[in-house]
């Protein structure tokens, strides 16, 4: 019916497989799935995809698309038959999807035509698992099943109906609809299934979680409103650094935990602030707040304690300190409480010793020294898909906790005073080294072009352009900053998120851009990948810029589709 499955047989090669899939009208086909996409623009995977027909029709549709096809030839060929495509091209699989899950990404519809007959049996509870975590709440899995003979030989299973719907209430999901379809291949033995899998409100219970914690749980301190914030702030502002612990965890790292732990907490001791009910100008009150954290206050700002910063000398021996006694608070207080009902953690931590490096830079490497924190799946889902909402709920109990604390001594605190205290401060917009690395280029008569229209820049007439807005997603890493000509910097793009097309249409000149400015100076280089290791989703390692490019391609559609960030046509690309 769809992607044939004559492609796993040694009969065909990758080219004439992918001919026989393009054959088949995608109009005709998947006519079945338009009722099931939402009005507008969604957000769309096609696993399996094979040739990119579908995962093109789809995009031709206005969606926004990720294919994944583990077949190395079938990606090329799908390359070469849409050359132009508006959709992602990823190499995954099921059952893991690993690397469509470090996207961060959740999808309105998960389309697998003629897949699942190749997912091994014992592998299906796993994919099934995965497939409902990377579904938006109403979301929508459409699977094709084939009706008739399989070949064994061809590494091929049966499928039923009825396992869909055990799997599908197994995890929170219902089959909506099944309906029948015939072969359009013309293969009178082989029938097809259809079979729609819907994902209600909010069915994995990570909400609900949420709220328990945060107006449920017994509080001696702001200790568990403090681990679940650095929590959501590493999945909105660092997912990089995330990595898969088995089917139920993601796993992270203890140090970026404990960095962000000492970002909210500095401004907060700072201000004299209670986070328990005791006196908080006694610092022995407060675990961790011991001198290393106390130098801290003076000695460094937000923009020094970000990942992929590199903090050295005095300050560097000072922040380790403090971030290993951070990390010991951390798993003797909040996640030792943080429990489920059967008392097991629901944070399980991993310590081990860290020792000071020669100069302490904080990428992955250095961040997981001091162990990791595994944080159940559902809730990583969540918090990726709802920070926005979830964190401010965070804060309003904690402002109620520190007047209530500030209450007991007889104190009286300026709202004000503390909701300041309270914001997230990402550092201030600052393209100084970029606005430098310009005028380096130009002066050694360096060729540089706006990154939107193609135009030649000229001295006095460049502005640093954010490629994903500040306004939306306060972001100075090297990766994020581009040359632009004045008039679309302040006039054209201005706070708007480049589309797809835009984006897609500036490839070149952006890679071009990374290359010349970052990719040829040592210091700058190893800053220009650590940010974007840390930053964006589904990198790992040291990428190459072609893979920092899709990284940002995929972190464009989940600010469009999470947070529906208003968008950028621009300019027809220079022919």
């Amino acid at each position: 019916m769809s992607k044939d499955d004559d492609r796993s047989s040694s009969r065909l090669t990758a080219a004439e497989a992918a001919a026989r899939y393009e054959a088949v009208d995608p109009n005709v086909l998947n006519d079945w799935l338009r009722d099931l996409l939402p009005e507008g623009r969604g957000c769309v995977l096609d696993v399996g995809a094979g040739s990119g027909r579908d995962a093109a029709w789809l995009a031709g549709l206005g969606h926004e698309v990720v294919a994944v096809e583990p077949d190395g030839a079938m990606r090329w060929q799908a390359e070469q038959m849409h050359p132009d495509r508006r959709f992602e091209l990823l190499p995954d699989r099921l059952p893991e999807l690993s690397g469509t899950f470090r996207t961060g990404l959740s999808f309105d519809l998960v389309l697998l035509n003629a897949v699942w007959m190749f997912v091994a049996p014992g592998d299906r509870e796993r994919a099934f698992r995965k497939l409902v975590t990377l579904l938006k709440p109403r979301g929508v899995i459409a699977l094709t099943l084939r009706q008739g003979p399989v070949d064994p030989d061809r590494d091929m299973h049966a499928v039923s109906e009825a396992e869909i719907e055990r799997l599908a209430r197994r995890h929170g999901a219902y089959v909506e609809s099944v309906s029948s379809a015939p072969d359009l291949l013309g293969r009178g033995r082989f029938s097809w299934l259809q079979v729609v899998v819907r994902l209600p409100d909010d069915g994995t219970g990570a909400l609900p979680l949420v709220r328990r914690i945060v107006l449920n749980d017994d509080k001696s301190s702001t200790y568990k409103l403090g681990l679940l914030r650095a929590i959501c702030r590493v999945a909105h502002g660092a997912p990089g650094l995330a990595r898969e612990a088995g089917a139920e965890h993601v796993e992270i790292p203890l140090g970026v935990v404990a960095l962000f732990w000492i970002r909210l907490y500095l401004p907060l001791l700072s201000a004299d602030l209670p986070q328990n009910p005791l006196n908080s100008r006694d610092f022995r009150r407060i675990g961790f707040a011991k001198e290393p954290f106390r130098e801290l206050s003076g000695m460094l700002s937000a923009m020094d304690l970000r990942p992929g910063a590199r903090v050295p000398g005095d300050r560097g021996t000072m922040l380790h300190r403090a971030l290993r006694d951070a990390c010991t608070t951390i798993d003797r207080m909040p996640a030792n409480y943080l429990t489920w009902p059967d008392k097991s953690r629901i944070f399980p931590v991993h310590r081990q010793g860290s020792r000071k490096p020669s100069a302490v830079v904080l990428d992955g490497n250095y961040l997981r020294s001091f162990g990791t924190l595994r944080v159940p799946v559902h809730l990583w889902r969540a918090m990726q898909r709802y920070a926005v909402w979830i964190e401010p709920a965070l804060v309003e109990e904690w402002i109620g906790l520190t007047a209530g604390y500030a209450e007991r001594q007889s104190r009286t605190l300026d709202e004000h005073a503390v909701r300041r205290a309270m914001r997230w401060y990402e550092p201030e917009r600052d393209i100084g080294t970029v606005r430098k690395r310009v005028d380096v280029l130009m002066e050694s008569q360096s060729r540089l072009h706006c990154v939107w229209t193609g135009k030649r820049l000229r001295k006095g007439g460049v502005d640093i352009d954010h490629c994903f807005p500040w306004s939306a997603w306060p972001c100075d890493d090297l990766w994020n900053l581009m040359p632009a000509t004045r008039q679309v910097n302040q006039r054209d793009k201005r706070d708007l998120l480049p589309d797809d097309r835009t984006l897609r249409g500036a490839k070149e000149r952006i890679l071009e851009w990374w290359e010349l400015a970052y990719c040829s100076e040592r210091v700058l280089d190893e800053r220009f990948r650590l940010e974007a290791g840390a930053r964006l989703p589904a990198l790992g390692g040291r990428a190459k810029p072609d893979d920092i490019f899709t990284a940002m391609s995929l972190q464009r559609m989940r600010l469009s589709n999470d947070q529906q960030v208003p968008e950028w046509g621009g300019p027809t690309p220079p022919v």
